[in-house]
């Protein structure tokens, strides 16, 4: 005989940055993050800010406690509320089901309440004005009156694949008015060693565009180069 399985199952214990290195991050530029890490480290693109959201709703930083929603469904997400740690950021996949929200504003006021430091999903959210008032960063993609169930099924602190990612628990997440950057826990110290020299390059070369720079020599010799073929 099969055994019903649980509608939430939750992973509690999960290794987690130290604070003091997702300090570091703070204030980073999620391009720069990016480049840290080869260029590919952002979610879908549908996934920004709310349209409208003041400044202080349009960027974040801390590490992610994940949960899974099925569509239509936000128990999973519920779970993650209950359980996440202060300054945690609570990133929720969907499927990437917008035919219903998978929060409104009185959720996000509780998770405001408890200190968490935003959320991340593939779905969308309601109640825009209360979400505003409320003023927890939320980085989305939209917003949909409709309401979600909570009959699940769902999970907590499980490695979950959103917006063509793979998040686990722990991970850092960095968000802008550009978009949702990742960074793996494994890759955290590397990433905070590489970005002053990021940071440090792009001032360099804003300096020169500032200045008049129209191609840089290194493009210049590359076209010059016997890697490039010219056809006319």
């Amino acid at each position: 005989m099969l055994e019903t399985p649980p509608i939430l199952t939750i992973r509690r214990n999960f290794d987690r940055p130290a604070p003091e290195k997702v300090a570091k991050l703070a204030g980073a530029l999620t391009g720069n993050i990016a480049d840290c890490l080869g260029g590919r480290a952002a979610l879908d693109s549908v996934i920004k800010p709310l349209t409208g959201a003041p400044e202080a709703m349009r960027s974040l930083v801390g590490p992610a406690i994940t949960c899974q929603c099925a569509p239509s469904d936000h128990l999973g997400l519920k779970g993650a509320l209950a359980h996440a740690m202060a300054g945690d950021v609570i990133v929720a996949a969907t499927e990437g089901y917008t035919g219903t929200a998978v929060m409104g504003d009185l959720m996000l006021g509780m998770a405001r309440n408890r200190g968490i430091a935003g959320v991340v999903t593939d779905g969308t959210v309601r109640d825009l004005g209360g979400v505003f008032k409320v003023g927890l960063p939320v980085f989305c993609a939209g917003v949909n009156p409709d309401s979600p169930s909570d009959t699940g099924p769902g999970s907590v602190g499980l490695p979950i694949t959103i917006g063509g990612s793979m998040v686990h628990s722990g991970d850092i997440v960095v968000a802008d008015s550009d978009g949702v950057v990742i960074v793996p826990l494994a890759k955290l110290d590397m990433v905070i060693e590489k970005l002053e020299e990021v940071r440090a390059a792009e001032a360099v070369m804003e300096a020169k565009v500032d200045g008049g720079l129209e191609v840089p020599n290194s493009w210049r010799e590359l076209f010059e180069s016997d890697q490039v073929r010219y056809l006319d």
